[in-house]
């Protein structure tokens, strides 16, 4: 699987989870990964993205509270959240792109998402 995230789960609001992502096959590469998200209802959004030099950007919803990263290798993509509400919960996907390292851009290549669940 070129793309799969773990790491999902439930947590209570303000809590804290890393997401795991493994993207071997575009490490080493120029490609940009990054973690979106899709709660019910409503339409995929972007959270974080990382480019090939380590520079990132993210949705204003999660700033201060979030942290892409990639392992020393880049084959692991993490995404530590922190500081979980209830808006948080939602089915979270890694993605990875060769032409564009913005938010609002459709990527190419997806894993199958992981469900974080943030409980009051």
């Amino acid at each position: 699987v070129p793309l799969e995230e773990s790491g999902g789960g439930s947590v209570q609001t303000g809590g804290s989870l890393r997401l795991s992502c493994q993207a071997s096959k575009y490490a080493g590469s120029n490609y940009c990964l990054g973690w979106f998200r899709q709660a019910p209802g409503k339409a995929r959004e972007g959270v974080a993205v990382i480019d090939s030099a380590g520079g990132t950007s993210y949705a204003d919803s999660v700033k201060g509270r979030f942290t892409i990263s990639k392992d020393n290798s880049g084959n692991i993509l993490f995404l530590q959240m922190n500081s979980l509400t209830t808006e948080d919960t939602a089915q979270y996907y890694c993605a990875a792109d060769r032409y564009a390292c913005v938010l609002d851009h459709i990527f190419q290549h997806w894993g199958q998402g992981t469900q974080v669940t943030v409980s009051s």
